[in-house]
């Protein structure tokens, strides 16, 4: 994921499994896409701690995300708490990220306050659809997918490159499914996995095919959006991956998931870790002119001679 969300590698969560009658109850609502499978269940905890060092602080505003309800995932607070004095709001950023807002009208030098929430989340993973042959790319987008289509940081859609190569590979397969697949293959089979590496994007991707989860799914958005096919990223804890978005034989549009790095996934995710958030172009809570991949944590204000001393707090609870 973003290098300011973590580094890409895989965790190990200590989850527990639904009975079957909670999850069927989501099954009727996907239509003829992909199908819910088994739910996990995980406690998180999200949230800010802030001390004044070397003088007072005032007028503090801080963000921090929190994993937010999706078809395949259903988010309920099951706990708040929050210094006195502290304020603290919900919101929704562009229909993709929950937010909580924190405000510290004042804090005294030495002095700290906190504002933490635990969730308790409960993730489907995602069963490949019965019949792919039915999907296809469509030009007739909702505005909120539409969105999708545009170049995001390090995702350069536009590139003549990136261009030339989702024209080669969109006119393989039969079926549009096939065609999604055939970028799916060559994103796998061109870029050569390495952890750690510096985030280059999917030009880079491209030309020296090595990268990260991070560049090799910025790569498949890209041949995506540049195929006109609305894709975005998805990002879980350690990890991100894509999805794309198809049609199916009456029209209703779906957001497929699909494994660029890892274990093989393509219309299906095995994977139950918490999404965190969708998408991959936000405007930065700091300096609203920048765009950025993932709306991370933040922190502002302070005054007064005094320096905040932030402690962000994104963990998984033992459940």
């Amino acid at each position: 994921m973003s290098r300011t969300a973590g580094f890409c590698f895989f965790i190990l969560l200590s989850i527990a499994i639904l009975p079957r009658p909670l999850w069927a109850q989501f099954k009727e609502d996907q239509g003829k896409g992909w199908r819910l499978g088994e739910a996990v269940v995980s406690k998180w905890q999200a949230g800010i701690v802030v001390k004044a060092v070397a003088g007072a602080c005032r007028n503090m505003v801080g963000t921090a995300p929190l994993p937010r309800d999706w078809p395949e995932q259903q988010v309920e607070i099951v706990e708040e708490d929050f210094s006195p004095g502290v304020t603290v709001q919900y919101r929704t950023v562009d229909n993709l990220v929950d937010q909580m807002v924190v405000k510290i009208p004042s804090l005294p030098n030495g002095r700290e306050a906190h504002a933490l929430v635990t969730v308790e989340v409960r993730r489907h993973v995602q069963l490949p659809p019965p019949d792919t042959t039915i999907f296809r790319i469509t030009d007739k987008l909702p505005a909120d997918v539409r969105v999708f289509l545009g170049p995001s940081p390090k995702i350069e859609s536009r590139d003549p490159k990136i261009m030339e190569q989702a024209k080669t590979l969109i006119a393989q397969g039969s079926t549009d499914w096939e065609k999604l697949r055939s970028i799916y293959n060559f994103v796998r089979e061109h870029v050569k996995y390495k952890s750690g590496a510096p985030l280059r994007g999917a030009v880079y991707a491209l030309k020296e095919g090595v990268g990260d989860c991070e560049d090799m799914t910025s790569l498949f958005v890209a041949l995506c959006r540049a195929a006109g096919v609305p894709a975005r990223t998805v990002w879980v804890p350690g990890h991100c991956y894509g999805e794309f978005y198809l049609v199916d034989d009456e029209g209703r549009g779906y957001w497929f998931p699909c494994q660029l790095a890892g274990s093989e996934a393509f219309g299906e995710m095995p994977d139950p870790r918490p999404i965190l958030q969708k998408g991959d172009n936000f405007r930065s809570p700091v300096n609203s002119r920048e765009r950025v991949r993932y709306l991370a944590e933040s922190l502002t204000g302070g005054g007064l001679g005094g320096q905040p001393q932030v402690q962000f707090i994104r963990k998984q609870l033992a459940n």
